[in-house]
């Protein structure tokens, strides 16, 4: 899979995507938004942005989740934004993802996992709430790497405010706190705003900034409400304001997929 472009030819661009405008499943169990081509939800105008192909917005009621399924050739990353999700797989992984826990899946050769929101059946607690998280899936820079599975409490960072990294495959992200995604071009970034705080976009060809919560205002492109996300091409740099408390999802990548 070529991912290297040029990015000298590309055009400014910012386009607002409103959360109305998104895909939708809703199974009972599940109510899924999605902001990509999913599923049986194709549009082949709509498949992917720069690196990342799904953008899923989650809620899963108590008791119930995804069964068994398969994945291949993809770096699946889950932030959790309210509730608790549970993660096994054919790799002997498991965990319980919550929300300050950054959580990433190389699909790589192939592997099998399933998402739960039943905790209590690891803790003894039964809860009744759903879990809301979002996953986002973007290709990785080689094929048929051995499966992999990486968490990371990254709560601590989140309280400064700023802009965090949370999943990265970039070299300037040796070290930092974000777990390691393989892809060298893709780095996903977080913040948790008070009102009237902002953060800057980073510079890159491609940016999905997504708002799973709160109400943001986006320079230049104005009022952003949850579910809300913009794709900026060949752009960067602008300011995100949170007009109450917010939380902002962005990925920030310095490839596309090729054509």
């Amino acid at each position: 899979m070529n991912t290297g472009m040029n990015t000298l030819s590309l055009a400014p661009r910012i386009d607002v995507r409103r959360a109305t405008e998104r895909f939708a499943t809703e199974a009972g169990w599940l109510d899924s938004k999605h902001s990509f081509s999913f599923g049986r939800h194709h549009d082949p105008a709509n498949t992917h942005h720069g690196l990342l192909l799904v953008n899923n917005d989650d809620v899963v009621r108590a008791g119930t989740g995804f069964d068994t399924h398969p994945h291949r050739d993809m770096e699946i990353v889950t932030w959790v934004l309210q509730g608790s999700l549970v993660h096994q797989d054919s790799e002997g992984h498991n965990g319980v993802i919550y929300p300050g826990l950054a959580q990433r899946m190389s699909a790589g050769t192939g592997i099998l996992h399933s998402e739960k929101n039943d905790s209590w059946r690891l803790s003894g607690d039964v809860h009744h709430e759903p879990v809301h998280f979002v996953q986002m899936w973007v290709v990785p820079d080689e094929t048929g790497i051995t499966p992999g599975y990486e968490q990371l409490e990254i709560d601590a960072e989140l309280l400064g405010g700023g802009l965090v990294p949370v999943a990265s495959g970039m070299a300037e992200h040796d070290g930092a706190a974000a777990i390691r995604i393989k892809n060298r071009y893709a780095a996903l970034h977080a913040a948790r705003l008070a009102p009237g705080r902002s953060v800057q976009l980073p510079e890159a060809p491609f940016l999905h900034l997504f708002v799973p919560r709160g109400t943001v205002t986006l320079e230049g492109a104005g009022a952003l409400a949850a579910g809300d996300a913009v794709r900026l091409t060949a752009t960067g740099g602008q300011k995100v304001t949170a007009a109450e408390p917010a939380e902002i999802l962005v990925w920030e990548m310095h490839a596309t997929l090729a054509a």
